[in-house]
């Protein structure tokens, strides 16, 4: 594993990003919705730096296909508990890819008659994009490479390393 994303600069990041969001929902009666599995991690650093009020949840699905973005591709397997008609939601994903997923979830919660939804993101990888998604708090930009740690996994091994690597044999 090559190292791409230290502990260290990853906390640096999320307490910048948490200083923007505090900012921008001064006002509002936010709902962080966390991604599962792989946005728990991010999910727990990100809220704990807000200087709000804030509800979380957490939401799941699973993607299935041939790597299309086809809505019937993407199953939701855990639904958000919170009300949020009314209020901002903000869904904290790990990494951005396709934006297939993403695309799909903001369209579903849309349909909850919440006030706004943005994207919060770790990573964005913009260049394998196929559905357009406007990430409104990216953390890095990272042009390639098979990443584990923070979260991340492969076959559901990794996530629990603090920094973000490069899996350089998956």
């Amino acid at each position: 594993m090559k190292l791409i994303l230290s502990s260290k600069k990853i906390q640096a990041r999320v307490n910048e990003l948490g200083r923007r969001i505090s900012r921008d929902y001064r006002d509002g009666r936010l709902v962080v919705i966390g991604i599962l599995n792989g946005a728990f991690i991010f999910t727990a650093d990100l809220v704990r730096t807000l200087a709000i009020p804030v509800e979380v949840d957490f939401i799941r699905v699973a993607s299935y296909g041939d790597n299309t973005c086809a809505s019937d591709d993407i199953r939701l397997t855990k639904d958000v508990e919170l009300s949020l008609a009314g209020k901002d939601v903000l869904l904290v994903e790990d990494i951005v890819d396709t934006g297939c997923t993403m695309r799909y979830l903001v369209e579903f919660l849309h349909k909850r008659r919440p006030a706004s939804v943005r994207i919060c993101t770790l990573i964005d990888k913009s260049e394998r994009r196929e559905a357009a998604v406007d990430i409104a708090y990216s953390g890095f930009a990272i042009k390639e490479g098979f990443l584990v740690g923070y979260g991340l996994d492969f076959a559901e091994k990794h996530r629990n390393l603090p920094a973000v690597y490069h899996l350089l044999n998956p």
